[in-house]
């Protein structure tokens, strides 16, 4: 091998090639070729096997110090170039450089994000603690804790994604798991929301997602009434829609709470009926009710001190009644002309 003082040597060559290259893209194909398995590095590389032993050490030194020598030329012939790049711009006819560089692209917040924003500053400015729970969840706090037994009718209208052949652990169908969480960890009298992501096995269609959110909620205190839960309900819809709106319960049964109810909310976009409310000028917004004794128990509280009440609201159909959104898979598809409008 000859040095790199020979003018004729494969390193003074590589060199020249590097120093009169007439662009970046010429530049980035010299490199692939001087740097690859058939540049002057690599020939000598390839051959370290096939001398011998004592010859080899210094080869392989070679080697590096001819890399080392092509890379720095690379990297100073790249600068070069680059500056030459911007020095034409900046003379050319079209440049101006008292012009504002072009507008960033900004991003928005989600419809499901606002809304659960929304209401989280609601309901923390009414005492209530944000709390969050696993969304791979035991059966135990999705069902069991929740007075759904295995044999429980109940469970048939929960299409449950199971995770394990036993079937002890599940995505979970609700939020309501949290509920058995908070009563481990905290002391009443307490206050919390959960809002989050929850799945169900079943068909999807413009009302139906097998991915959805809901927002989880639980009071436990002294003496707590229905009174208390209607209070709660209607400053929450006076939070969303911004005005006071007529509510009714309905019987509805659930097994985590007794007595249970269905609350209906009168129709904040008419008042003789619409396509939202399907013409009853009531649309069907939440279960709610007060905390069966059961569940208190599995939490580790005593349900002849402490009473409760519990709602569940669903955030994707309050996104849907609040943008009106026709059709549920759009908050989930990630599509751009959908998520632009907000």
């Amino acid at each position: 091998m000859t040095t790199s003082t020979d003018p004729n040597s494969p390193l003074s060559l590589a060199l020249a090639q590097l120093r009169g290259a007439a662009d970046l893209e010429a530049l980035k194909a010299l490199e692939r070729d001087l740097l690859g398995k058939s540049g002057p590095a690599g020939q000598i590389l390839a051959s370290i096997p096939t001398l011998p032993p004592e010859e080899r050490k210094s080869a392989g030194a070679r080697a590096n110090e001819i890399k080392r020598a092509l890379e720095e030329a690379l990297s100073a012939r790249k600068r070069e170039l680059e500056d030459v790049a911007l020095a034409a711009e900046r003379t050319g006819g079209d440049f101006d450089a008292t012009l504002p560089p072009a507008p960033l692209e900004r991003g928005g917040l989600h419809p499901v994000t606002r809304v659960v924003r929304d209401l989280e500053d609601l309901f923390t400015s009414m005492g209530y603690t944000i709390l969050d729970g696993p969304e791979v969840e035991l059966d135990w706090y999705n069902f069991e804790a929740l007075n759904i037994p295995k044999d429980h009718p109940a469970r048939d209208a929960q299409d449950t994604f199971y995770c394990d052949p036993e079937g002890r652990v599940v995505l979970r169908t609700h939020t309501s798991p949290v509920q058995i969480r908070a009563m481990e960890r905290m002391k009443p009298p307490f206050r919390a929301i959960v809002p989050g992501k929850v799945f169900r096995n079943e068909a999807v269609d413009a009302s139906h997602e097998h991915t959805f959110h809901q927002m989880e909620g639980l009071v436990v205190g002294k003496d707590v009434s229905v009174g208390h839960l209607i209070g709660a309900m209607k400053t929450l819809l006076r939070g969303v829609f911004g005005k006071d709106i007529e509510i009714r319960l309905r019987p509805g049964y659930f097994p985590f709470v007794e007595p249970g109810f269905e609350l209906d909310a009168r129709c904040p976009f008419c008042s003789t009926g619409c396509r939202v409310c399907k013409q009853s000028t009531w649309i069907e917004l939440l279960p709610c009710g007060m905390v069966h004794p059961n569940v208190l128990k599995s939490g580790g509280i005593d349900p002849e001190q402490w009473t409760g009440f519990a709602f569940g609201l669903g955030l994707s159909r309050l996104v849907m009644l609040r943008y009106g959104i026709d059709d549920v898979r759009h908050l989930l598809s990630g599509d751009l002309r959908f998520l632009e409008q907000f």
